[in-house]
């Protein structure tokens, strides 16, 4: 695959060893309804930038890779009909039928480190499935951070999914993961998921640290889990009760692949009232935010 167009910003900042932050836009077209996901999309550009960070939303125009979208970009990918769900494998024959599409976290990742970008904030990774013994329903995001130099920005994985085994693979894949400001890994939705950590960093400072090390010793990715505080999170009886609607839902309509996470997160909003798409928005946001605190105090490490 060729042709990566990266944003003159973004290009500018990545040789001035500036701080630059990654974006995905499967966000924008599959995973909030419309106008919340044009507004979010500019809302979590303007913090990056409030940070002192240049915003590069990853995405496929016309056939053309591009990291950092202008806002015709972003406007397109937000109220254009059809717009394709992009992962690492589908790019080259999205490349050659000149297609439009938003980049899942893997594809993001994989353009992203391409052009040099080394933080990347999302909502939640993808991981394994629930009853993937049978289905073998695994993401494609964490075998791509397994071989992609790319610090993660997430609250976690997506609760709908099975946590703990998606915690297992990532040890296996020798995938580093840490918790911001704590041992304990959050559950998007909620803010722990019930599963402990090995490692925390403790500020932005510390977590820079580590993302360099990352780079100089040549390894894949890392994941800062960064959980919204309890005050934010989802209520969790309300939680378990919209994935168990939800989980029912997929057993009686047979929904299988790609199409789960977006299934999924269409019930939860439809059980809690339009509150996840609440909790949702303040997981990119505080995500784009610390990536951002990150970025810069990698860059100010970098230039001392």
């Amino acid at each position: 695959m060729s042709g990566l167009e990266v944003r003159d910003e973004v290009a500018e900042a990545l040789e001035g060893n500036g701080a630059v932050v990654a974006l995905e836009s499967t966000l924008i077209s599959h995973g909030l309804p419309r106008p919340d996901n044009l507004a979010l999309a500019l809302e979590a550009e303007a913090i990056v930038r409030e940070e002192g960070a240049v915003p590069a939303t990853v995405g496929v125009i016309g056939g053309i890779p591009k990291v950092g979208l202008g806002e015709g970009d972003l406007e397109l990918l937000a109220n254009e009909d059809d717009i394709l769900k992009l992962s690492t494998r589908d790019l080259p024959f999205a490349v050659a039928k000149g297609s439009h599409g938003a980049t899942t976290v893997a594809a993001t990742a994989s353009l992203a480190a391409r052009a040099g970008v080394r933080l990347f904030a999302t909502g939640g990774l993808g991981g394994v499935h629930r009853g993937a013994r049978d289905s073998w329903d695994v993401s494609a995001d964490l075998a791509e951070l397994a071989r992609t130099p790319v610090a993660v920005v997430s609250a976690g994985v997506k609760s709908i999914l099975d946590v703990p085994a998606t915690l297992e693979l990532l040890e296996t894949l020798g995938v580093p993961v840490a918790g911001f400001r704590t041992l304990r890994f959050p559950g998007f939705y909620l803010t722990d998921s019930g599963c402990p950590l090995d490692w925390s960093v403790e500020g932005e400072g510390e977590a820079a640290h580590a993302v360099r090390a990352l780079g100089d010793l040549e390894t894949g990715g890392m994941v800062i889990a960064n959980p919204l505080p309890e005050s934010q999170q989802l209520d969790p009886a309300l939680h378990k009760k919209a994935l168990r609607s939800g989980l029912e839902g997929l057993r009686r309509d047979g929904v299988r692949g790609k199409d789960v996470t977006p299934f999924l997160l269409a019930r939860f909003r439809e059980e809690t009232g339009g509150e996840s798409l609440e909790v949702n928005k303040r997981i990119i946001l505080n995500n784009a935010r610390l990536a951002a605190r990150i970025a810069a105090a990698l860059a100010a490490l970098e230039g001392e």
